[in-house]
This record gives structure tokens, sequence and C-alpha cells, in this order.
């Protein structure tokens, strides 16, 4: 028997409603910080409940001054800046693109997650082994059961930047530099996706000082991350948290 999700006895889920675990865990921290925005006096403890995830603006509102009273992240100076830029200039290249197709295996209101999975996991397996000189079984899979309207067209997107994305699925599409189907599936706010990278064109690595602004950025986002995840994990272990797991948390709200 699954228990069900909630955060001190706060569900996280309306009746029936079904959630990929990403989801279920984002949830769970923003149920956390609410709480913690309640017990510091930041919000009126009648708040009302999120309803399907969302907060009302006042909670949104107190979350932002509890993280901005209680998370705390140096801003990089010029030599760490210099440091992180050099050790990763890659990830600062603008330009790179990639041509992709994807079989998405949505999560609705009443899916079964758990055999969405089981069921996306198996056509992961069934399109990385059924490629045998020129039979290409992606195009047909797609058409068949991919819940994205790019299906028709054999579940091909085109060529994607990294801005064309939702941020979690340009993270695992410009991670690497393979060519062909992903080894594992991606998660994002939509469900789950099956990836192929058809092709790749790389993009050009700017000067320092022509990106300064957004290595600062990037340096001091990767702080603050850091220091957000281990707020949540103290929160998460002084409350009751049943249905969800928070280990290693990487829900969107700490990425």
């Amino acid at each position: 028997m699954t228990l069900p999700a909630t955060v001190n006895d706060v569900p996280l889920q309306e009746s029936g409603e079904a959630l990929a675990p990403a989801e279920l865990r984002q949830r769970a921290c923003t149920e956390l910080l609410r709480q913690a925005a309640i017990a510091c006096g930041l919000l009126a403890a009648d708040d009302p409940l999120p309803r399907q995830g969302a907060t009302t603006q006042a909670a949104s509102t107190a979350i932002e001054a509890l993280l901005a009273r209680e998370v705390a992240a140096p801003e990089p100076d010029e030599a760490a800046c210099r440091r992180h830029f050099d050790a990763q200039p890659a990830r600062f290249r603008r330009g790179d693109r990639a041509h992709v197709r994807h079989i998405l295996f949505a999560v609705t209101p009443g899916v079964d997650v758990r055999r969405l999975r089981e069921g996306a996991e198996r056509t992961l397996v069934d399109v990385r082994c059924r490629r045998d000189g020129a039979a290409d079984a992606f195009p047909a899979t797609a058409a068949a059961l991919s819940n994205c309207p790019s299906g028709a067209a054999g579940g091909d997107l085109g060529w994607l930047q990294r801005d064309d994305c939702a941020p979690e699925f340009a993270r695992e599409l410009f991670a690497g530099s393979e060519i062909g189907v992903l080894p594992s599936l991606v998660h994002t706010r939509f469900g789950l996706h099956i990836v192929e990278v058809l092709a790749r064109e790389a993009g050009a690595t700017p000067a320092f000082d022509a990106v300064r602004g957004a290595v600062a950025s990037a340096l001091h986002r990767q702080h603050f991350t850091h220091a957000l995840r281990h707020y949540l994990q103290r929160l998460a272990g002084a409350a009751r948290v049943q249905g969800v797991d928070l280990e290693g948390t990487d829900a969107p709200l700490v990425q």
C-alpha cells in the first residue's frame, strides 16, 4: 500500500492526482518552506493550503523573505569567477544546438506513474536495441506512443538550442556530446522523455570578459543551491515527511 504524501500531515496531492517523483519532491520542498515561513511569523497561520502545488501570493512572498533571511550565498569575486570559467568554458559556449527527436510519456491526472515509468523504460530499451542497418524504430514508436504532437512527425523536434527547451530538458540534452538515443529517460515537468540526438553543432566559446556577468550569476546560483539544499535538509529532518523521498533532493526548486 502506497502511503499518502504529506509534510507534517499536510497533503501534497489532490485526491486522485498522480505526480512524477520530481514534482512530488518539488511540492514537498515548497511545503517545508511555507511551513517554516509560518513558524517564523512571515506568513499567517491560516494561509490557505496550496492547490495542485500552487501557493498563494502571500506564501510566495513569505518564502522569498524567508530565503533571503535564512539562506546566505556570498557574491563570487573576480578570482573565483575566472577559476569557474577556466574549469568549464564549454558551459558558457553560445550557439550549441542539436537536432532532436523524442517520445513523451506525459504525466497526467490519474495516471499510474510507476506503470508509466516502467512502460517508458521498456520502450527505451526497445528503440535502442532495434536499430539494424537502415531500420529505425524511433519514428514509428513515437507515432504510436508519444503524447506530444511531434509524434505525428516521428517525434522530430527539429534543431534546438538551450533556450528552446525546458531547463531540465536542456540540462540533459546538452550535458554531453552523445549522438543517438540517450541512455536514460529525461524527466521534465511534462513527463518522461526518450530522447534521440540526430546531430549536434557546437557554438563558440566567448572570452571571459564577454560573459563575466553570466559566470558570476552561475557561480552565485551554485552557492545558493548548495546552501538551500542544506537548509531544506534541516527542515526535512525536523518534520514528519511521508510518502516522498527527499534524499539528495533535486527538485526544480533547488536546482
